[in-house]
């Protein structure tokens, strides 16, 4: 037992670059994460999760008992070799996400939820969360495109084909044009979808099969819509994380602004993936319930796929009425944490008040807010600070529409600036679904009930992303 604890201190000391510090510095029974111990912080915590796949065969597969697991070296050492409670804390596998079982147990499945907000369809995954899936697989999604069945497109792509045409033709815009047409959509993780390494679905193989690798290149969604719309202009991928999209729309608008091209088709799009899913799912912030944005009992956020695109165009270059402006937008890079929000929320603050600022607006002008709210409890929490910083006591109506759609990442604000557009035409807010209970520490009362028929003139809309990467954006109305 105390080899063993002796060899996990070697192994942390070396995956994590833990300068100056020897086996005998570490206390067994301290925590390995916060100021009390080593101070390790969810960047770590992969390593270790690292660790204890490739040298023990261990995989992680439940959150909350993930942290009992981490609390120490100590319980690390009880989770190696032999396992206690292998059925609740986690299983041996042959592959690198649990696909390939040793231990005689089927690979578990995302069960069919069937909820008045619609269905989740099964998802392969090991793991009993809830997702956000687009109904149409990938060979429908080729006949609704009109595309030959034996060519391989991946998922990513083919759902921003579909959302990209829709903006397109309801603007009724020909993108063919070398002088107006911009492009400027972002894709996410969708090179490991179109990687045979790691399908979809399927038996893992080991070995990958050379006609269904696309591209390893992030931007190869991004010509793929190009080229199906006949794209001759600016081509342009970007990539944030969560903020991608908002960013997108920015660049366009700057584009326009600054009197470049008078018109872009930008937002996102993003895939379900395992990589993906097994990803957020080591950094602990999965919920196995549907998600609670701003919730005081929130756990964790639910994944989704999707994709979502607008039309941006000069006032001279319009040829139908438009639905609204983008009358301001911001972007604030605090850099706080690879994967953490600020506490004290002072991105989210900076890109909410330069955004409105931007637009010419004080923050009582605002109507509603469709905030990022993606369920967690730090996110929520800093988003919470910021937004009372700008409003104080005085708090437009606010909601997340995650908790119907999920967290679709690179795609979210395509899809949420899509939202905001239709709150401005039809004087809509969207309620905040699943919420009982506010923060103790905020007091924030989001929207739970569906409104329409509402004077809105001025949305605000969030995407905040890995890094600190936070961009808002300020729809308005025609009428100022």
């Amino acid at each position: 037992m105390e080899e063993l604890i002796e060899k996990l201190k070697v192994e942390l000391i070396e995956a994590l670059n833990l300068e100056e510090i020897t086996p005998e510095d570490i206390d067994s029974e301290a925590p390995l994460f916060g100021d009390d111990g080593l101070g390790l912080d969810s960047i770590d915590a992969l390593e270790i999760i690292l660790i204890l796949e490739r040298n023990y065969g261990i995989k992680i597969e439940n959150p909350a008992k993930g942290k009992e697991i981490f609390y120490s070296v100590r319980t690390l050492q009880t989770t190696s070799p032999p396992i206690r409670n292998e059925e609740d804390l986690c299983h041996r596998s042959g592959s690198d996400f649990g696909h390939r079982e040793r231990s005689g147990r089927k690979p578990g499945f995302l069960k069919s939820r069937e909820t008045r907000y619609g269905e989740n369809h099964p998802f392969p995954t090991a793991l009993d969360v809830p997702v956000s899936e687009v109904k149409q697989s990938n060979e429908e999604l080729k006949k609704l495109l009109s595309l030959p069945s034996g060519k391989t497109y991946s998922r990513t792509a083919l759902l921003g084909l579909w959302a990209a045409q829709e903006a397109a033709r309801d603007a009724e815009l020909d993108f063919t044009s070398p002088v107006s047409g911009s492009f400027l959509p972002l894709p996410s993780e969708e090179w490991m979808q179109a990687s045979g390494f790691m399908p979809l679905s399927g038996k893992i193989t080991g070995k990958g099969e050379l006609r269904d690798i696309i591209s390893h290149d992030c931007g190869s969604s991004t010509e793929m819509i190009a080229a199906y719309l006949g794209v001759k202009g600016t081509v342009t991928t970007l990539s944030t994380a969560c903020s991608s999209a908002a960013n997108a729309i920015m660049l366009g608008a700057r584009l326009i602004r600054h009197g470049l091209l008078d018109a872009v088709l930008v937002g996102g799009t993003d895939a379900l993936c395992r990589f993906t899913l097994n990803g957020f799912n080591s950094l602990m912030i999965l919920d196995k319930e549907h998600c609670r944005p701003f919730d005081r009992t929130r756990a964790g956020l639910n994944l989704g796929e999707g994709a979502g695109y607008l039309v941006l165009q000069s006032e001279k270059s319009l040829t139908k009425a438009p639905y609204c402006e983008l009358s301001g937008y911001a972007n604030a890079n605090e850099a706080y944490h690879q994967t953490g929000s600020s506490p004290d929320g002072n991105g989210p603050f900076l890109s909410m008040s330069q955004a409105i600022a931007s637009a010419g607006l004080t923050a009582g002008a605002i109507d509603y807010i469709n905030v990022h709210g993606t369920g967690t409890p730090s996110n929520d929490a800093s988003e919470g600070k910021a937004i009372r910083r700008i409003f104080d006591t005085r708090i437009p109506p606010f909601s997340s529409v995650k908790a119907f759609i999920g967290h679709t990442l690179g795609a979210s604000e395509g899809i949420e600036a899509v939202y905001s557009v239709l709150s401005i035409r039809h004087g809509l807010i969207y309620p905040n679904l699943n919420f009982h209970l506010s923060d103790e520490e905020s007091g924030l009362i989001p929207e739970t009930i569906f409104r329409s028929g509402l004077p809105i003139r001025h949305v605000l809309s969030n995407s905040f992303g890995f890094g600190g990467n936070n961009s808002s954006l300020v729809f308005s109305t025609l009428n100022r």
